[in-house]
């Protein structure tokens, strides 16, 4: 495979108007610009350039906005509040409805911006940055029409559920407008409004759904967006306060961070952090169908995945027939262009994340380990060829640790309890699959392993995305999707001898 780097430097707005449904006109980007209590306005000083990872071209440029921009937007939020949490919860459903409607309007875009910014096969972005976030706004919205905002206990006391207050969103790069939808359609749908803070390496697409949000009219300061550094720009925000929820999403250690940030202030924080997911396959399930299904789950958006299934446990009788297997699988992807049909895999997202991987590789064979695959494809570029990696002790730090790239580590078990034992064997719990020929089997093991999302033998997301997502022991605190999702943005009230049945 032959990689052109090209780089330009563009000032001008971006549209990517091509291939755009017919009869919708594209929508412009703002450049340089921030997006506070409904206006788009200007940021003075250094700005950030937008770079595609599979060629370096600069995509655009977004405000590196420091502390009193953040004051700003988080003032429109507050303005913003009251009117949008009196609102009849069928109203704000309503506007997540439009958002959908805008959103669908200009999927094709939307996915073709997020494939360039972040390197993930057009496939891939049409199904999980266009079409997933819209099936999480209308399920949302129909959430919010039937939610039991005031009930009536056994005493009876009215117990009243109300928006928690302004929220402070950041958003990570990977999975970024889906990740911006799980936090923004709880938190209008509940009432709150919201301060957007998306990863700097991929902000465009969160400039996007601004302009989306201000296409289908919502109110001015319901959704404010501020770019920037995490180093910056977020920290001034998570220090400045302001907010009376935190929704952080990314690594255990800014994590942990902002947790104790927002405990300090006595301020709630949802965090969804790292995974090791663990995929078990037992000795009576379908060999070839679960190790090509890991591999394919895995290795989605390059393995830039929290919850990519980086741990396949498998009978250590059948471990060398699973690594050929795997090692087939991967050998067989295809890195190029993600905006080309036949790419099945882009570049990571930047130098920074290539090294990291690179370097999780380099150390698992010191450590004696063996390494199918794995090498960079450009000196120069950021496309890594996936690997299969074996012959590794339990305690490696490819076992350990979350690599977040194109890795899938292969480990024998000796029986259902051993691998019980190796899927549990981690400071994370984001997520796992189980597979069996057995169905009773498998559901019993499901209940075994301590994670927030088990999947049995390769089911996958639900075309009603609503089950709750979110992990236990390191991998963090509360849920998204669903009613789950919803409960996270509210403040429960009992009343006391309410003499008013709600």
């Amino acid at each position: 495979m032959e990689l052109h780097a090209r780089h330009r430097h563009a000032r001008e707005p971006v549209t990517l108007m091509t291939a755009t449904q017919a009869g919708v006109v594209a929508l412009t980007i703002p450049q340089d610009a921030v997006f506070i209590g409904g206006q788009w306005e200007k940021v003075p000083g250094e700005s950030i350039a937008v770079v595609n990872p599979a060629n370096g071209a600069v995509m655009g440029r977004v405000p590196n906005a420091d502390a009193a921009t953040g004051a700003r937007a988080m003032a429109a939020a507050r303005t913003a509040l009251d009117d949008w949490s009196a609102r009849p919860p069928a109203e704000r459903a309503d506007f997540l409805d439009a958002l959908a409607d805008a959103l669908e309007a200009h999927g094709e875009q939307l996915a073709r911006l997020a494939s360039s910014e972040i390197g993930m096969p057009l496939a891939e972005s049409r199904a999980v940055q266009a079409s997933l976030p819209a099936k999480v706004l209308r399920s949302t919205a129909e959430i919010a029409r039937t939610f039991a905002f005031e009930s009536r206990d056994a005493s009876g006391s009215t117990i009243t559920r109300e928006a928690v207050g302004v929220v402070l969103g950041i958003t990570p790069w990977n999975f970024p407008v889906h990740q911006i939808i799980a936090k923004l359609a709880p938190a209008l749908a509940a009432g709150c409004t919201l301060v957007l803070k998306p990863a700097e390496l991929t902000p465009l697409n969160a400039v996007f759904i601004a302009r989306l949000c201000e296409e289908v009219s919502l109110p001015p300061g319901v959704v404010n967006l501020v770019t920037g550094t995490g180093a910056e720009t977020g920290e001034a925000l998570v220090r400045g306060g302001g907010y009376d929820l935190v929704s952080f999403t990314g690594s255990l250690k800014i994590g942990r961070h902002i947790g104790a940030v927002a405990g300090e202030q006595v301020v709630r924080a949802t965090l969804e952090l790292g995974g090791k997911s663990p995929a078990v396959v037992l000795d009576d399930a379908d060999l070839e169908a679960a190790v090509r299904t890991t591999v394919k789950n895995c290795f989605t958006n390059a393995g830039q995945k929290c919850n990519a299934p980086t741990r396949l446990l498998v009978p250590e009788a059948r471990r060398a027939e699973a690594v050929a297997i795997a090692t087939e699988a991967a050998n067989a992807y295809v890195l190029g262009d993600p905006l080309e049909d036949g790419t099945t895999m882009g570049p990571l997202a930047s130098p920074v994340q290539r090294d990291k991987v690179l370097g999780f590789l380099e150390a698992a064979r010191a450590e004696g380990a063996t390494v199918n695959g794995g090498d960079l494809v450009d000196p120069n570029g950021l496309f890594v060829r996936p690997a299969i990696v074996t012959d590794v002790a339990e305690d490696a730090t490819v076992v350990r640790e979350e690599v977040f790239g194109p890795v899938l580590v292969v480990l024998g078990h000796s029986g259902e309890d051993d691998a019980v034992r190796l899927a549990n064997d981690s400071e994370y719990g984001l997520s796992a699959e189980v597979w069996s020929g057995d169905e009773a089997r498998a559901a019993r093991l499901a209940r075994r392993i301590k994670a927030g999302q088990v999947r049995v033998n390769g089911v996958r997301t639900p075309p009603l995305p609503i089950s709750p997502f979110g992990g236990y022991k390191r991998s963090g605190l509360g849920r998204e999707m669903g009613p789950f999702a919803l409960e996270e943005f509210l403040e429960v009230k009992a009343i006391l001898g309410d003499p008013v049945p709600s």
